[in-house]
This record gives C-alpha cells, sequence and structure tokens, in this order.
C-alpha cells in the first residue's frame, strides 16, 4: 500500500508539515501530534462532519471545538486518526474510487459481523478488522 495515500487525505505536506513515505512516519506523526486541520480535512474526505469524526475517536466534539487548526491532538487521538486514514487510503486503492469507498463503509457486511465497516472504525481493533477485509476484497476472497 502508498502510504503517500495516508497523507494526501491528511492535507499533505502543508497540512502535516512533513511527507509521508513509510510507517515509521506514521509512528513519528502519532507521537508528534496531528492538527486539527488534517482532522478536519480526514472528516472532508469521508464526507462527515467533525461531531461524526468526534463520535469514533476518543475526544470529545466539544474539545475539537475548541482547539485551533493548528493545535495537536494527543498520541492516543492522533494514532486513531491515522489509523482511519490508512483504511481511507488502503480504501480507495482497493476500490479504486473514494465514492465507492464511501459506499462501502455504509454498506452493512457478513464477514464483519453484519457491521458496516465505517460503524467498526470507532475502535482501533474495528479498524483493524476493516483492513484485513479490505484485503480480501483486493484478493478476491470472500468469506
Amino acid at each position: 500500500m502508498s502510504l503517500s495515500g495516508v497523507g494526501k487525505i491528511l492535507g499533505g505536506r502543508k497540512t502535516l508539515n512533513t511527507d509521508v513515505k513509510s510507517r515509521m512516519d506514521l509512528v513519528a506523526l502519532g507521537r508528534r501530534g496531528i492538527s486539527k486541520a488534517a482532522l478536519i480535512k480526514l472528516a472532508s474526505y469521508l464526507d462527515r462532519s467533525v461531531g461524526e469524526m468526534a463520535s469514533i475517536l476518543p475526544v470529545g466534539e466539544r474539545t475539537i471545538q475548541r482547539y485551533r487548526r493548528d493545535q495537536r491532538f494527543k498520541s492516543n487521538v492522533s494514532e486513531h486518526i491515522l489509523q482511519i486514514a490508512e483504511v481511507a487510503a488502503r480504501g480507495e486503492e482497493v476500490f479504486g474510487d473514494r465514492d465507492k469507498l464511501l459506499a462501502w463503509l455504509g454498506l452493512p457486511s457478513a464477514a464483519l459481523g453484519g457491521e458496516t465497516p465505517g460503524a467498526l472504525l470507532g475502535s482501533r481493533f474495528g479498524a483493524e478488522l476493516v483492513l484485513e477485509e479490505l484485503g480480501r476484497i483486493e484478493h478476491g476472497v470472500v468469506v
């Protein structure tokens, strides 16, 4: 998977102040913190409001609203944002189209216990399951 897609979804170098080329870059970004501006870019990409993003992140909507655009979230929130961005980048890669990914995120999946992939993004373990399911879809494995 191309990690540059993660950076692009979060606003690229302009928003992140770095390029994403490796998983170590993701580690560094998680430690440094993801800015509110990058979260807004992710929300826009996923066609969700900041409130909807707050419902799947370990941070309240009011806290997000109080943050300045350049203010960075703590590492636990930042890592969750990065993982959701990774799902989005991987999904666009698998489906070849953002709109197809967004539609898939809203459809119940038997392989995911009848849950929608989008609903599972609120859990780090759920996001991992969604990434695994994207891998199965890419390789034509039907569960």
